[in-house]
């Protein structure tokens, strides 16, 4: 029997996608039709008219804010590198709360730094540690803590360890993030998706990219930064439908993000792109989900076979 309660909501973009300023990339992902967005920093800090102005484009949009992306090589550091990072991360949660965000990225740690520390420790209790402390900061202003397992991550490479270290950490606001794109790159087994809670599945990030397999961690960087692609348009349509359906199955129903970077995308027109994430939407949403999404003469993609 076909489930019915899913639309359009699940699904919004990020501004990574887009080129231009943040009220044309707001405007645009709104008349698109879709209803949250995902912010980085970099969008705040850098409106002609300052936080302020950026926070009103914001609640002026009517957009929610998905989440907050995203803070780097945070765990794992002591001494001088250590208490810098913190001071980043108090920041970066002042902005989520200054734009209404109720969740904060944190990609795993690919420092050589942290690595080389003489102090430092990148074991799993470590790692968990750093974290809560994080997750702690965050719970005066009312925001989540997202961690997600970047695939060239130092310690942390595939969800399966980050999972287990916030297990470990054992926080009420520190979850999980999964990427499609770095489980795809790194051909991660979908089997640790039935050890999950889908509780503390915090978000999920959804990309694919057009070449069959990563030769090096160079070129899964290269790609996620500058060539990955909407779902249903990458050669991993099959997979990134198993990952969607799986995660549903297990209970998941939190926000589904389109986390595409791609130098071509940024040279088009913003309505072209927006367009291109609409029809992932309309894709995911009812051909793989098979969950109505009342869009009116929106185009289809190709079903998955």
């Amino acid at each position: 029997m076909s489930r019915l309660t899913g639309n359009i909501d699940d699904f919004g973009m990020d501004t990574i996608s887009l080129a231009g300023s943040l009220d044309a990339k707001l405007r645009t992902v709104r008349d698109a039709g879709f209803s949250q967005i995902m912010l980085s920093a970099r969008d705040l800090v850098d409106h002609r008219e300052g936080l302020d102005g950026a926070v009103a484009a914001v609640r002026a949009s009517g957009l929610r804010v998905t989440g907050m992306q995203a803070l780097r090589d945070f765990e794992g550091l002591d001494g001088p590198l250590r208490e810098y990072k913190i001071d980043v991360a108090k920041s970066m949660l002042e902005l989520c709360a200054a734009v209404g965000s109720r969740l904060l990225l944190v990609g795993s740690s690919t420092s050589t730094h942290a690595a080389a520390a003489p102090d430092a420790s990148d074991s799993p209790d470590a790692i968990a540690r750093d974290l809560r402390r994080l997750a702690m900061l965050a719970v005066p202003l009312g925001i989540r803590v997202a961690y997600q397992a970047l695939s060239w991550g130092h310690r942390i490479n595939e969800f399966p360890q980050a999972w287990d270290v916030v297990l470990r950490a054992d926080t009420p606001n520190l979850g999980l993030a999964m990427s499609a794109f770095h489980i795809l790159a790194s051909r991660t087994s979908l089997e640790g998706l039935d050890d999950l809670d889908p509780d503390k599945v915090f978000l999920v990030q959804l990309a694919d990219f057009m070449w069959s397999e990563m030769r090096s961690v160079d070129e899964r960087i290269s790609t996620a930064q500058h060539a990955s692609v909407f779902p249903g348009e990458g050669v991993h349509s099959e997979q990134l439908a198993e990952l969607v359906t799986r995660l549903d199955q297990l209970g998941y129903r939190g926000a589904y993000s389109f986390d595409v970077c791609n130098d071509d995308y940024r040279q088009m027109p913003l309505p072209t792109v927006a367009a291109r994430a609409l029809q992932s939407a309309v894709w995911l949403g009812e051909t793989v989900l098979r969950r109505s999404v009342p869009l009116p003469q929106a185009m289809r993609l190709k079903r998955v076979r």
